[in-house]
């Protein structure tokens, strides 16, 4: 299922020709991600808390379609692609209307405090589906 979330281009996502700064999708799909999280019902805060870890971004593989510019209504999607031990791996896309303007797949591991990979939090491998780790 995929998830998404919307964004608005503001002056301060651009750069001098008015259209987005390449780095700003990467802050577009984070939010993304921390959105498709929070509607998963998993609190990130608690889930440190917890012990049950953190998310570091450890892969971005991305493709610049078409730029997007001020004031743009954008919609960030995020859909599960799979999972293993510590990894979580996402499609994301950053779309103006029917057209696609960035791609992304993004491999996530789940570090613990000490900063060593953990397994992902039960509630999380629960809710996206699977075996929870042992």
């Amino acid at each position: 299922m995929t998830h998404t979330h919307q964004i608005r281009v503001y002056y301060e996502d651009t750069d001098i020709a008015g259209i987005v700064y390449y780095a700003n999708y990467l802050k577009f799909i984070e939010r993304g991600r921390s959105e498709w999280v929070r509607d998963l019902g998993l609190d990130q805060a608690a889930m440190k808390a917890a012990g049950d870890g953190v998310f570091a971004v450890r892969r971005v593989v991305a493709d610049y379609l078409a730029p997007a510019h001020f004031d743009d209504l954008l919609v960030v999607a995020t859909d599960y692609i799979s999972h293993s031990g510590a990894r979580l791996v996402l499609r994301q896309s950053v779309a103006r209307g029917d057209k696609t303007l960035f791609q992304a797949e993004v491999t996530l591991v789940c570090l613990g405090d000490t900063g060593r990979p953990q397994p992902l939090p039960r509630a999380l491998v629960a809710r996206i589906g699977g075996k929870p780790p042992s």
